[in-house]
């Protein structure tokens, strides 16, 4: 990740794009959201690049502007929005199906979130087995699926005059996969594409495309997507900013909101079960136990690089640790994140916490889409390319280098952006030691 101290930050002229692979229920959610909030009807709650504040200096200078007032930030006017999915429903279609939103906010906003008609998705039965896109494109090879996806963009950017891009994954949780040969290198996977190889999955189409025709790339979802060698090089050529993955919002936000208490209290872990219920088209999809699995492998590792058992062989070593995803239509978009906590305390005497977290997925995850868009058009802005790990605050399994474990810990995380966003204005930088108060 590339950073300077006071950077020459491009000023957010003009219109910005942001481009949405899958247009479902959390897309649609996000985008009918900045609509009303541009009406004036709702309030972007859960926004931190909307509600959140900065602190600069002191804690006796009293200066704490909004964040959207401190950086030079795209506005909410300006956006203008895309999008691909493998069904043919338009974004108020795609809504309504979701049953995130109500009439409140979708009557007023009909005719404008109707004008989001998604493009045809790239789109392979073996990735996403659950779902049986009905509007998908073809090709020859997967070059030429990838030409299309920049063609799409091409055209998107000239026919609404937009002067920047920037590209979140909102589709389908992808079965897992590890990277292999054909991700080693630039000139491996371009050849791939070329050869049709299987181990290339959608969602490393459209991220290729999109850094290819110079859009930077957040990854939504748990998918085998931009933390590749190929299009890790392909972004460090191209200059363009990078992050993922796994929007970290329900149960996953609930442990990395608790976990460090335990921690910073010394408190024992003796077990961690959590069990999900959900009804949406993710729950669908997240009933493959190949789809599943990058779920899983996202959500585990999070309680470990937090605790560190290996610096607390007392406290944590050994704890279990198990992840459950239930499939229950009737719920829907509105999933129950049931946690139970085996806790120790003094002389090792047991304890419990027990948390029921009825939760709205895309309610959740709206705000994020949104915050990640408006940063990542920030960070091209300011010369930022490849790894952005100040954005670890939004993701389950935040991108890192090779060999650099991930930050999970909220609270060290939202102190990281801020750190960075501080940096990027020359502002000094908050340790919280707070000695001179008393000089």
């Amino acid at each position: 990740m590339s950073i300077r101290r006071l950077a020459d930050i491009r000023p957010a002229r003009g219109k910005l794009g942001v481009l949405l692979p899958g247009v479902g229920a959390v897309a649609s959610t996000f985008v009918a959201g900045v609509m009303n909030i541009r009406r004036g009807l709702a309030k972007p709650i859960g926004s931190l690049t909307q509600l959140g504040t900065i602190r600069l200096g002191k804690r006796t200078d009293n200066r704490s502007p909004m964040v959207k007032d401190f950086v030079p930030l795209a506005g909410l006017d300006d956006l203008v929005f895309g999008g691909w999915d493998l069904f043919p429903d338009n974004a108020y279609e795609a809504a309504k199906h979701a049953g995130v939103l109500s009439s409140e906010h979708l009557d007023p906003i009909k005719d404008e979130l109707s004008l989001l008609q998604p493009w045809p998705a790239v789109f392979e039965q073996s990735w996403v087995k659950k779902l049986h896109g009905t509007h998908v494109k073809t090709g020859k090879n997967k070059a030429d699926l990838a030409e299309q996806v920049g063609d799409d963009i091409a055209r998107f950017k000239k026919d609404n005059a937009l002067d920047r891009l920037v590209a979140v994954w909102c589709g389908s949780t992808e079965i897992y996969r590890k990277p292999s040969a054909v991700h080693a290198t630039l000139a491996s996977f371009e050849r791939g594409l070329i050869d049709n190889d299987p181990e290339i999955s959608p969602s490393q189409i459209y991220a290729y495309a999109c850094l290819k025709a110079g859009v930077p790339y957040a990854n939504g979802a748990p998918n085998l997507t931009v933390d590749v060698p190929a299009l890790l090089e392909l972004a460090e050529k191209n200059g363009m900013p990078i992050c993922g993955k796994d929007f970290k919002t329900g149960q996953t936000l609930m442990k990395t909101i608790l976990a460090p208490g335990f921690k910073a209290r010394l408190l024992g872990l003796e077990g961690w079960y959590s069990t999900n219920i959900l009804g949406n088209r993710d729950g669908e999809v997240l009933d493959d136990p190949e789809a599943f699995k990058s779920k899983e492998v996202s959500k585990l590792g999070v309680l470990e690089h937090i605790l560190q058992p290996h610096l607390y062989p007392d406290l944590y070593q050994g704890f279990h640790h198990v992840v459950r995803i239930n499939y229950y239509p009737p719920r829907g978009d509105n999933k129950e994140g049931w946690d139970n906590i085996d806790i120790k305390g003094w002389l090792g005497y047991p304890m419990q916490i027990k948390v029921d977290f009825l939760c709205r997925d895309s309610i959740l995850a709206a705000p994020l889409v949104l915050d990640l868009a408006l940063f990542m058009d920030l960070a091209q802005r300011s010369g930022m390319k490849g790894i952005q790990e100040w954005l670890s605050f939004y993701f389950k399994s935040p991108m890192t280098p090779e060999g650099l474990y991930p930050e999970h810990d909220l609270f060290i995380q939202l102190m990281k952006l801020k750190n960075t966003l501080r940096y990027l204005r020359g502002e000094e930088l908050i340790t919280h030691l707070g000695a001179e108060y008393y000089d």
